[in-house]
């Protein structure tokens, strides 16, 4: 395999903001008197906005709610998850994230983010991330979201690469089967290790140095 280009997913993989969309997503919900607990939570994973309020409504025992009301609880939320958001700073990334990356980059390797989060471009400007990368593409730029490849075809689109040259890693199972879906190799870490539909598993995020050193990637 001549790999040319490694796509990241951001949360859980670069960065662990999965505490901050807890919180926001608790928050909104305690204001509307919904039960929400680690166990809806975990079913968010990997999903949109909009889908995971969908999630969260189904435990909601009030008046039937509209399209456009959702989209504003879907806003609030946001809203809140980035005040949380914007106390991140260059130390929420470790220095194995960082040395992993500045190694892949010497190697030759094509780097990019295919992240479903709108707050993907703020997320890296706020950890001092972004110049790590070749292209960015989040949810700003997509119609669907995972398990469908798009943002992970609209990354090698951007990166000028085949999908076939292109490996994915991520940390949610949608993301496995998003990556397989577009025809690219798939590497589990964080929660998603041990997904037996993945090319590779991950036990540490430098250990995409050794496979990539297997795949004479340079």
């Amino acid at each position: 395999m001549d790999a040319q280009a490694v796509i990241f997913d951001l949360d859980g993989v670069l960065v662990h903001t999965d505490r901050f969309h807890y919180l926001a997503w608790k928050e909104l919900s305690d204001e509307m008197g919904i039960r929400f607990d680690e166990e809806v939570n975990e079913r968010l994973r990997g999903v949109s906005r909009m889908q995971s309020l969908e999630i969260i409504l189904e435990r909601y025992e009030g008046a039937p709610i509209s399209m456009e009301e959702k989209e504003k609880l879907a806003e609030k939320k946001n809203s809140i998850y980035r005040q949380y958001l914007s106390g991140m700073t260059p130390k929420d990334v470790s220095d194995e994230v960082r040395d992993t990356l500045k190694k892949l980059r010497e190697r030759g390797l094509l780097l990019a983010v295919g992240s479903s989060s709108k707050n993907a471009g703020f997320i890296l400007e706020k950890t001092g991330l972004s110049g790590y990368f070749d292209a960015v593409s989040d949810g700003t730029m997509i119609t669907r979201t995972k398990p469908d490849p798009e943002v992970f075809l609209i990354a090698a689109q951007l990166l000028h690469t085949p999908p076939e040259k292109c490996l994915v890693v991520e940390d949610a199972d949608a993301g496995i089967e998003a990556g397989r879906a577009g025809g690219m190799l798939t590497a589990a870490y964080g929660a998603a290790k041990g997904n037996k539909n993945a090319d590779y598993n991950l036990e540490s995020f430098s250990g995409l140095l050794i496979l990539t050193d297997a795949f004479n990637c340079r």
